[in-house]
């Protein structure tokens, strides 16, 4: 493996487009390893692992984004000579974004693409209520309200229990998260979103336009919060297209 960041990864190839994939709160990244087979002639699939959970259970989790996005950008600064992308699935897209403005602010290369899925756009108000400092069961509950985790594991609340530190740091960190202005990103913004998602609608993500001076699309897809899992094959054309003028 590379490092403990992207311990999926076992080499970067000199010539490849690396898609750095950024996962959703409590989620383990291996979800993305499944992209490989469908991405292997656009992509390397760089599935980004964060502390206190997978390979990094013992560690602490991260409760402060911006400590986050620093240390992140330390781990993948090494493989930025080649072109690469974000995607990033709800936590994931809020910190794929800022993992880009650091890059752009400390003027380090840029992603060609930054691929947010299923959160709403940084500057506008949060459109759900905070739950990460509630007793242990409200905020499972909370969680659940919300489809804010797939169902299986919802469903599972001793298995759940042993992922609760992490999944709590993941939404305190969101719901403290506060946007500060700044210069707009030099990179494309796809966003993308299920229909029946009400925490990150249309609305809420058609604002993620306001992010970039470079190129925006908008993909809705037929789902809840959690249309990743249902929708694979679907984004996977997605972001097909939105990169195949590189390689054509």
């Amino acid at each position: 493996m590379l490092s403990l960041w992207l311990p999926y990864t076992k080499a970067i190839q000199s010539d490849a487009h690396i898609l750095f994939c950024f996962p959703y709160g409590g989620g383990n990244p291996a979800f993305y390893q499944n992209w490989e087979v469908n991405l292997s002639d656009y992509f390397q699939i760089c599935p980004v692992q964060l502390p206190g959970r997978g390979i990094r259970f013992s560690e602490p989790s991260y409760t402060d984004i911006r400590a986050l996005v620093r240390d992140i950008v330390a781990a993948i600064q090494p493989y930025l000579s080649n072109r690469f992308s974000f995607f990033g699935h709800s936590m994931g897209a809020l910190v794929s974004f800022e993992v880009a403005r650091l890059l752009q602010s400390k003027s380090l290369p840029l992603p060609e693409n930054v691929f947010v899925s299923g959160y709403h756009a940084p500057h506008i108000p949060d459109p759900g209520r905070k739950i990460h400092h509630l007793p242990d069961d409200e905020f499972l509950d909370g969680i659940a309200d919300m489809n804010g985790l797939p169902d299986e594991l919802i469903q599972n609340r001793e298995f759940l229990s042993v992922f609760l530190p992490a999944l709590r740091a993941d939404f305190t960190m969101c719901e403290t998260y506060k946007y500060q202005s700044g210069e707009k990103l030099k990179s494309s913004i796809v966003a993308l979103g299920g229909s029946d998602d009400p925490e990150a609608g249309e609305e809420h993500l058609r604002k993620w336009q306001e992010q970039t001076i470079r190129e925006f699309s908008l993909h809705i897809l037929d789902g809840d919060h959690f249309y990743i899992h249902r929708r694979e094959m679907e984004i996977i054309k997605i972001i097909k297209n939105q990169c195949k003028t590189l390689y054509f």
